[in-house]
């Protein structure tokens, strides 16, 4: 539960040596707050937190729309033709490595992009991301060769890195913890609906064959990557800034937002980065069993992404169908429970899948479990690991090496589904049902670890860092004493 209890036998907020109402996300954001301040009345906290949600939420969950729907072109525009049109023998793993040209950039530098988003207003920094990776999706479309590809899908993952866990963390900014995984959960499915868009705007625009001298493959990429463009232009102008800038809410309404946000915090503030800092959080074992988990999760998801028209078209459907059976829909949840549903889920895909069952309906239903199973898992994951780093840079760099360091399981999928074990790809589903399995591991492991450290914090076991200097009590964050984690 998404709670700070207060220990009894730890020191109360009025006699720490720091003050409790620092909010997070801008460097040098002060204090806003007095004990004066008149409490808020639940009918009008309702009608800011609509404001809220109508300001950040929206335009977000159009933007990773359209990334997810860049990203998995290549799976759809592959089954039109791209192969044969550049030369790229179906037995070659010369898709493979179109994809991993994209993958490796992404994950290496989640990091460094995310850190670099404290700095930046976020709607320069999400548009001007967005404006770019559009740009080197059109060039897909002009591209004659592999290398070509390869060079276009790189600079793609080098300009998303920094998307997601951008998105992520300005959410997160607006709100409550316990409010954060409802709405990360709506802006993640996204990428449910991408799934369905994606394959019916390349069936559509595949459709375009000969038009203009280009193949419909070659629309696919230009068509999406204008369509990308033109929506980051106006995202530019749409993006909520961070809450302390925020202009769409009135004078009262701003205050009050600050201020519940503040009180939810308590007396959580990691907003100094300093090398120590920066070491502890890197080899947290919290961040890295979260990464781990996350690592299984996004395996399944992006062979999912990137495999998935390319597994129909050899169950027996042509590469239209196979685009218009590409819909993959469910509902998404939250915490440990929810996330052993969601591993639950997957493995059943990925069994029926391993276990090549017929008739071909049943994989069909196999691809939708994985779907199901991974899209209720990873945005459950993201949140319960944003929920648990306290505030500021712990924050910015454990969402981005969950994020980046998950997303390396890309590496896994794009070098285990290879054109030559085509259509049982026995390496590529056990591979998934291993991962599926160390998911699920990891997220034991995690909830176990998290319930064990709130009761030492409750028996009063963390109480000694009461002394520590002010400054390094300040920048404790997520392991103050008076923390406590969601579980």
């Amino acid at each position: 539960m998404d709670v700070s209890i207060s220990d009894p036998k730890a020191p109360q907020a009025s006699s720490l040596p720091f003050k409790s109402n620092t909010v997070d996300h801008h460097p040098e954001a002060p204090p806003r707050y007095s004990e004066t301040d008149v409490v808020p009345s639940p009918a009008a906290e309702r009608r800011m937190i609509l404001k809220v949600d109508l300001a950040v939420m929206p335009i977000l969950f159009l933007l990773f729309l359209v990334s997810f729907v860049d990203r998995s072109n290549l799976a759809n525009a592959r089954i039109e033709g791209l192969e044969k049109s550049l030369h790229i023998p179906r037995t070659s793993n010369g898709y493979n490595i179109a994809l991993i040209s994209f993958t490796i950039p992404y994950v290496l530098f989640e990091v460094p992009a995310n850190m670099l988003l404290k700095r930046v207003r976020p709607n320069r920094w999400l548009s001007g991301l967005m404006f770019s990776w559009g740009i080197c999706t059109m060039g897909q479309g002009f591209t004659q060769n592999l290398g070509g590809l390869a060079t276009c899908r790189a600079l793609m993952g080098l300009f998303e890195s920094g998307f997601v866990p951008g998105c992520a963390y300005l959410i997160g900014s607006y709100y409550k913890r316990h409010e954060f995984q409802f709405r990360y959960s709506i802006f993640f499915s996204a990428a449910i609906l991408a799934g369905a868009f994606s394959g019916f705007l390349a069936y559509l625009l595949a459709k375009m064959d000969g038009v203009g001298g280009y193949e419909g493959w070659r629309w696919i990429f230009i068509i999406e990557g204008l369509i990308t463009i033109v929506i980051a232009a106006a995202a530019f102008f749409i993006i909520a800034p961070w809450p302390e800038d925020c202009k769409f809410l009135k004078p009262p309404e701003k205050e009050m937002l600050l201020e519940r946000l503040a009180a939810d915090r308590g007396h959580v503030k990691h907003d100094t980065l300093t090398l120590r800092a920066f070491i502890n959080t890197l080899t947290d074992w919290k961040i890295w069993a979260g990464m781990l988990a996350y690592f299984g999760a996004d395996h399944s998801a992006s062979a999912v992404v990137s495999f998935q028209p390319t597994i129909l078209r050899e169950l027996g459907y042509t590469a239209s169908e196979a685009q218009i059976h590409t819909i993959p829909v469910d509902r998404l949840h939250h915490r440990y429970a929810f996330c052993m549903l969601g591993v639950t889920i997957c493995m059943v895909g990925w069994i029926l899948e391993l276990a090549q069952v017929n008739p071909v309906r049943a994989r069909y239903f196999g691809m939708f479990a994985i779907t199901a199973g991974v899209y209720i898992l990873m945005p459950v994951l993201v949140v319960w690991n944003l929920n648990n780093l306290g505030t500021g840079y712990r924050r910015v760099i454990g969402a981005a090496f969950q994020i980046g360091g998950g997303n390396s399981a890309a590496l896994v999928s794009q070098n285990v589904f290879v054109s030559k074990h085509a259509p049982r790809y026995p390496e590529g589903f056990g591979t998934g049902f291993a991962l599926n399995v160390m998911a699920g591991f990891c997220c034991t492991v995690l909830f176990l670890g998290l319930r064990a450290e709130n009761r030492r914090r409750d028996q009063g076991l963390r109480d000694h860092r009461f002394a520590l200097p002010r400054e390094e009590v300040e920048n404790l964050g997520d392991e103050h004493p008076l923390f406590r984690y969601t579980l």
